[in-house]
């Protein structure tokens, strides 16, 4: 029975969720598996993988074959490095405890880097959000000025052309007046 490691797909549409499983390779995509090996999230920044090593290494040395896409994912969590490294061990040219050592300095050294991206990540999100702040408070403080001047001006010129209107529809209402009064005696 050929065995392969690699992802079944769950979650809604567009929004993709993978278990890395071992699987018999003539079984369907997201049908029977062997052993569920750990998870896979391509939705988060940085993907979120999460792995039992011991139980993969221990089908990668029964001859269980990954995919290329697993590949990847082993390799990524050091999967295959620990493969790699037991594979010395087994022909002599490594201890265990020397194995072991190298893999989990190589451990320390991955979780750094990928500390320092969600870092870099947060940084960069913390630094488009001060942009976006000091962008509204400008645009803010500007549209406070525009109105500030605006109001300004209005209220003399306003003063001016209000008794300027004043003037003018007296002057204007008593001819009207006048004019009105003979148009009612002649009805009359």
């Amino acid at each position: 029975m050929p065995v392969k490691i690699r992802l079944q797909r769950h979650g809604k549409k567009g929004k993709p969720f993978y278990w890395v499983v071992a699987a018999d390779a003539r079984a369907k995509r997201d049908g029977k598996f062997l052993e569920k090996l750990g998870i896979y999230n391509p939705n988060t920044n940085p993907a979120t993988i999460e792995l039992d090593v011991d139980s993969s290494v221990k089908w990668l040395q029964n001859g269980a074959q990954p995919t290329d896409t697993a590949k990847a994912i082993l390799s990524y969590r050091g999967v295959l490095l620990k493969h790699h490294l037991l594979g010395g061990v087994r022909k002599g040219a490594l201890t265990e405890e020397q194995a072991e050592e190298k893999f989990n300095a190589w451990v320390t050294e991955k979780e750094a880097a990928i500390a320092d991206k969600v870092g870099g990540l947060d940084k960069a999100k913390a630094e488009a959000k001060a942009a976006a702040l000091k962008a509204e408070k400008e645009v803010n403080d500007k549209r406070a000025a525009e109105a500030a001047a605006a109001a300004l001006p209005e209220t003399p010129e306003g003063g001016e052309d209000a008794e300027a209107e004043v003037e003018a529809v007296e002057a204007a209402g008593e001819p009207e007046q006048a004019t009105e009064a003979p148009a009612e005696d002649d009805k009359a």
